[in-house]
C-alpha cells in the first residue's frame, strides 16, 4: 500500500475524545435566553434525526469555544452509529419527498425561509458571538440565507429538464432526476449561508440529505434546526450530526446507501473522500481550488448547485 493509500485508509478513524459535560466545574456559557427573573438558561442542542432532535449515541458532548476562548455551548457528539441512523432515516423519507411536485417543494422552502426571517435578530447575534464577526456583517449573512432559500424555492419547479433537437432527426428529452440520499459536509467559513447554500438546491430538487455542518460552528446550524422544525418538512428529508467532520465524513462516504457526498472542508479531506468514494462510484462533489466566496452570487449559488443535485436521464424519440 502506497503512502497516499495509507493516509486515505486512515483518515476520519480516530474519533476525538469528548469531555462529558457534567464534569467539573461548570463554565460560564455565552447566552441570550433568559427567564424574566434574569436567570440564563443554557441550551445543548442534539443531533437531528428523522424530524426530531435526538441524543448522541456516545452519549458524549463537545464543547464549541468563540474566536476569543470563550466557550459558545455544547453540541452531540456524534459517531457512526448516529450517521447510520440519519442515513436510514434519509432514505425512507428520499422516495416520498421526491414524488413531491417542485411546486410543493417550493412551499415548504418558502416556509423555512420565511421562519428563519422571524429569528434573524437572535440568530444573526448567535452567530455574531460564534464567529467573532460584527452584528452587522452576521447580520447580512443571515439576510442572504433567507435570500438563498427563497432562490431555489422559485428554482423547485423549473429546473426538470430540457427537450432539444438532435442532429440525427427527431427529439431529446433530458430529464434530471433527483439523486437521491446525500451528504453535505459543510465548510467553516459562513458556517449558517454555506449550510443554507448547499441545503436548499439539494432539497429543491428532490433529495433526501444528512449535513455535518462545521466541526468549528456547529451551534450556526442548529439554530437553523430549530427553524426547520416549525416548517412543515417531512421528518428525515433533511438529517443534521455534529461531531469531528472528517469521522463523520468518512462514515458518510463507506455507507452504501448514500448516493452522493458533497464535501466542502479541507483540500486534504476532499482528497480522501474522492479516493474512499471511488470504490462506490459515488458522485463527489467539493472544492480543490481556493476557499469558495459563499457570498458572491456568481461563487454561492446557481445552476451548478441544481445540477450537482440531479442525475440526467434522456430519452431520444426518433422522427417518423
Amino acid at each position: 500500500m502506497c503512502i497516499r493509500d495509507r493516509k486515505s485508509a486512515e483518515w476520519g478513524t480516530s474519533e476525538r475524545e469528548a469531555a462529558l459535560p457534567n464534569q467539573g466545574e461548570p463554565p460560564e456559557v455565552l447566552t441570550d435566553w433568559t427567564f424574566e427573573s434574569g436567570m440564563p438558561v443554557n441550551r445543548t442542542p442534539k443531533l437531528y434525526i428523522g424530524g426530531k432532535q435526538v441524543r448522541p449515541s456516545s452519549g458524549y458532548t463537545r464543547s464549541i469555544l468563540a474566536p476569543d476562548g470563550q466557550l459558545v455551548g455544547h453540541v452531540g457528539e456524534g459517531n457512526r452509529s448516529d450517521i447510520n441512523k440519519a442515513v436510514d432515516s434519509a432514505r425512507k423519507a428520499a422516495a416520498a419527498w421526491a414524488a413531491k411536485s417542485g411546486h410543493q417543494r417550493a412551499q415548504i422552502l418558502y416556509f423555512i425561509g420565511e421562519n428563519l426571517s422571524q429569528r434573524a435578530g437572535e440568530i444573526a447575534q448567535h452567530l455574531a458571538k460564534m464567529t467573532g464577526r460584527s452584528g452587522e456583517s452576521a447580520r447580512a449573512a443571515v439576510e442572504l440565507a433567507i435570500s438563498r432559500l427563497f432562490t431555489y424555492g422559485a428554482w423547485a419547479d423549473k429546473a426538470g429538464g430540457v427537450v432539444q433537437e438532435v442532429h440525427q432527426g427527431g427529439l431529446s428529452i433530458s430529464l434530471r432526476e433527483p439523486l437521491g440520499v446525500i451528504g453535505i459536509t459543510c465548510p467553516t467559513e459562513y458556517p449558517l449561508l454555506a449550510c443554507v447554500s448547499l441545503i436548499a438546491p439539494a432539497v429543491a430538487r428532490g433529495n433526501a440529505i444528512i449535513v455535518v455542518p462545521s466541526d468549528r460552528y456547529p451551534l450556526a446550524v442548529m439554530d437553523f434546526v430549530q427553524v426547520l422544525e416549525t416548517s412543515d418538512l417531512p421528518p428525515g428529508v433533511i438529517n443534521v450530526v455534529t461531531g469531528d467532520r472528517a469521522v463523520l465524513s468518512r462514515a458518510l462516504v463507506e455507507h452504501d446507501d448514500v448516493d452522493g457526498i458533497w464535501y466542502f472542508g479541507d483540500r486534504t479531506g476532499l482528497y480522501h473522500i474522492d479516493r474512499l468514494a471511488a470504490p462506490s462510484l459515488k458522485r463527489t462533489w467539493g472544492d480543490y481550488s481556493p476557499v469558495r466566496d459563499w457570498v458572491n452570487p456568481e461563487q454561492g449559488e446557481g445552476d451548478l448547485f441544481l445540477r450537482m443535485s440531479t442525475r440526467l436521464k434522456s430519452i431520444w424519440i426518433a422522427e417518423n
